[in-house]
């Protein structure tokens, strides 16, 4: 199973290929783009089935020392896995639907969808820590890139808005990561998980690295770039920024801050709580006010990242595995709601909810899709919304009453404005010609949003299929962050994990 270098092909084999992509023409890119990322969803495919969940912790593990105090080393587990699924999953719908909306430049443009892929999985499968903080930074720029190159009227100011507090933030973990190194005599990730750092020392590490972590989810205050950066970049890039990209914040926080700072972590769950809350509540407030549809679904990532956040830092495995959950849903829901956005802007050029109105008259089949999505956002039962909400507010309330209280209250105001932005844009009639003369989903649309519908259903009804792969790490990482977890204020024995018995908790939540 582990003889053939499959990490390996996941990062290289996009680099090469965006590397063609910039000596041939427009067409062939879009090919080459397309074939490499079915090719590589295909590898993710047959690396799912062949993962064991009961099997050691890190499989399929490569390593060869490159010099310089950095190796070549590559693992992944349960989390890594699920995170590598989900990007290797909406690349290939990224392609698609940048397929006639790109027209200038489109083997630069292919390129670096491609190098960015190839970064994005380097960051789930790094097990060298300088390793994974060139694939975590190395990201931006071709995120940059996109929103610069081929975003909006105001795509300067964004993509200098979206890199300069994404790398600030990332200074400080690199130096926080010198530190370890020369505390800890290794630059092994899964040594260091291992590693007990000085109590004093993990306070000031874990704010370095939740600098970084906290800019690229974003937690409120530092996600004044996120609004901007979706509305400045073309819909693929919003698609896979928020899909994916968000994420790796929250793989931080799981790979780094819990297990190798548990006691610097217990000490700021008041802070997250506090800083999670504000941005359930607020950005759904200002979401409510929004008349661009793209300003609005980001600054709804940034509510139900608000999710992932209580959920992790409630130190238990409803929260955890809530969490993880929340970031799998978000990554399909959102990227869909940006893709059903690019569907209607492509007819009329306009982002402004108030041109549209009544496209469930000429356009049922997209207005049954967006109201799919929508739900899910809603985290309506059935959909992968509720799932990954409901364990994280049960890991929450454990902890703290009125975390769970404001939490729930942030669903509340999801409803308010996505079931507001659905009928405004759905019901009613056409507020102009142009909307109601608009024609329903292309073969081509509906490609692109039937499989994430799909997803978003399974995900739903049959939610074990994703937390099995995860569980037993889950279960590790709660052994590693125990003798730190905090008492919770409404169950006297919140915050003790006991793997067992929440793990039946779990299923029978199902």
């Amino acid at each position: 199973m582990n003889e053939l270098p499959v990490l390996s092909i996941l990062v290289g084999l996009p680099l090469v290929a965006g590397m063609v992509c910039l000596f041939v023409n427009a067409g062939a890119a879009r090919w080459i783009a397309l074939a490499t990322t079915l090719v590589e969803l295909a590898i993710g495919a047959w690396l799912w089935s062949a993962y064991d969940p009961d099997g050691p912790q890190w499989q399929f593990v490569e390593r060869a020392d490159v010099g310089g105090g950095i190796a070549w080393a590559l693992g992944i587990d349960g989390i890594a896995l699920v995170l590598i699924m989900l990007t290797l999953f909406l690349m290939p719908i990224c392609i698609g639907a940048s397929w006639r909306a790109i027209e200038k430049r489109v083997p630069e443009y292919m390129a670096a969808f491609l190098l960015m892929q190839a970064l994005m999985v380097g960051v789930f499968v790094a097990q060298d820590l300088f390793l994974f903080y060139i694939f975590f930074e190395g990201g931006l720029i071709p995120m940059y890139l996109i929103i610069g190159i081929w975003g909006g009227p105001e795509r300067i100011k964004a993509s200098y808005k979206f890199f300069l507090y994404t790398l600030l933030g990332s200074v400080l973990m690199l130096i926080a990561m010198l530190y370890m190194v020369l505390e800890a005599g290794t630059t092994s990730i899964p040594a260091l998980m291992a590693h007990d750092f000085p109590v004093n020392a993990q306070i000031w590490l874990w704010l370095a690295f939740f600098a970084s972590f906290a800019v690229k989810m974003p937690m409120w205050p530092v996600h004044t770039w996120l609004p901007d950066a979706h509305v400045e970049a073309p819909t693929a890039g919003s698609v896979i920024l928020a899909g994916v990209l968000l994420k790796m914040g929250g793989y931080g926080f799981i790979r780094f801050s819990l297990p190798m700072f548990p006691e610097g972590s217990a000490t700021f769950v008041p802070l997250v709580f506090i800083l999670s809350g504000i941005a359930v509540v607020y950005t759904s407030l200002v979401a409510l006010v929004q008349r661009d549809m793209k300003k609005l679904i980001a600054y709804s990532s940034v509510a139900h990242m608000g999710f992932v956040t209580f959920g992790l830092f409630a130190f238990n495995r409803q929260g955890i595995e809530g969490a993880m959950i929340v970031m799998l849903s978000h990554g399909l829901v959102s990227g869909a709601l940006f893709l059903c956005v690019g569907v209607v802007y492509d007819r009329l050029h306009s982002r402004e909810i108030d041109r549209y109105g009544g496209l469930s008259n000429n356009m049922p089949g997209y207005a049954l899709l967006f109201m799919l999505f929508t739900m899910a956002a809603v985290g309506l039962p059935g959909t992968s919304g509720f799932v990954g909400e409901f364990l994280s507010l049960v890991g929450t309330y454990q902890v703290s009453t009125w975390a769970a209280i404001v939490a729930t209250t942030g669903i509340i105001l999801g409803a308010a404005y996505m079931l507001w932005l659905y009928w405004r844009i759905a019901f009613g009639t056409a507020r102009t010609a142009e909307a109601a003369a608009m024609p329903d989903l292309s073969m081509r649309e509906w490609w692109l949003l039937a499989p994430i519908a799909a997803a978003v259903l399974w995900m739903g009804v049959y939610p074990e299929s994703f937390l099995r792969p995860i569980r037993a790490d889950v279960g590790r990482l709660l052994e590693r962050v125990e003798r730190a977890a905090p008492k919770g204020d409404s169950v006297p024995t919140a915050g003790k994990p006991q793997a067992a018995p929440e793990a039946h908790q779990t299923e029978a939540a199902h």
